[in-house]
């Protein structure tokens, strides 16, 4: 799962979340943040669990799994995390106005999950229209919903072939974009002047097109040569990054034209730059 689909927003409060044992989990302080306004969530937090202890004798701890999120390093950790029969107990402890509110949220949030469960397709009718209100053109939009389609791919067969999740996805993921760009996503990230933002979500049409090349080739190459563990797939991924490579190399050559753009969509929406190209 990429990291914006991890992350749901309540009142401009944005909460990690992991799909567990088919059941969303939701970061205990990002939820206590969100609904205290806490300048220190994680010590709200810990002061929360030891006055119910006192009051009431209940550990709020047992309603929690040590899962982990992504941190604002791009690293991940473990942290208490909730499903949503649990956030609902612990919910009953903090003193705020917004409970209701967000009770009545969360309740959408699992209901919405359920539905794309049943209805694959109703996932990708809401991320569209999400991409849609923040300025990307219909063109741009089908492009990225495709490259996650192929990424989501990638990683499951990954899984498939005795690769480790998360740390080694990460460096085979930076094998494919040296090749195809000549820069790992934390370089790009530079070039293109983000700090926290999705690589993807500032792609320009070529960049995305060009990602999907070398993570599509990486799959297809891996399941041709039945490639296991992270050395076999390690060079699957050199190599189908370096097929994306080749190709971005032969087409500026013959445009003229630098596929790699230091471009972002921070300052103008994408739908609005690409009116200006025209």
């Amino acid at each position: 799962m990429e990291q914006d689909k991890a992350l749901v927003v309540f009142q401009d409060k944005k909460i990690r979340r992991i799909w567990q044992n088919s059941e969303w989990y939701f970061s205990v302080i990002d939820v206590v943040g969100a609904l205290t306004d806490s300048v220190d969530a994680k010590d709200y937090w810990y002061r929360l669990k030891k006055r119910e202890l006192e009051s009431s004798g209940i550990e709020l701890s047992t309603f929690c799994r040590q899962l982990k999120l992504p941190s604002n390093d791009g690293k991940y950790y473990t942290t208490d995390c909730a499903n949503t029969e649990s956030l609902f107990r612990i919910i009953q402890s903090i003193p705020s106005k917004k409970a209701e509110p967000f009770k009545l949220w969360l309740a959408q949030v699992g209901y919405e999950r359920v539905q794309e469960i049943e209805n694959p397709e109703l996932a990708q009718k809401r991320m569209k229209e999400i991409y849609k209100s923040k300025g990307y053109s219909d063109d741009w939009i089908e492009k990225r919903v495709r490259g996650i389609a192929i990424r989501d791919e990638l990683t499951d067969e990954w899984k498939k072939r005795n690769v480790e999740a998360e740390r080694e996805f990460a460096i085979l993921t930076a094998e494919i974009s040296k090749a195809a760009f000549g820069m790992t996503p934390r370089e790009y990230h530079e070039f293109k002047g983000l700090k926290k933002e999705n690589l993807r979500d500032h792609m320009n049409d070529l960049e995305l097109i060009f990602s999907m090349l070398g993570e599509r080739a990486t799959t297809e190459i891996a399941r041709t040569k039945n490639s296991q563990g992270f050395a076999e797939n390690k060079s699957a991924a050199v190599k189908g990054g370096n097929i994306a490579g080749d190709a971005r190399k032969n087409l500026e050559s013959e445009t003229k034209r630098n596929v790699i753009s230091p471009d972002n969509y921070l300052g103008a929406p994408e739908k609005e730059k690409r009116k200006r190209l025209k």
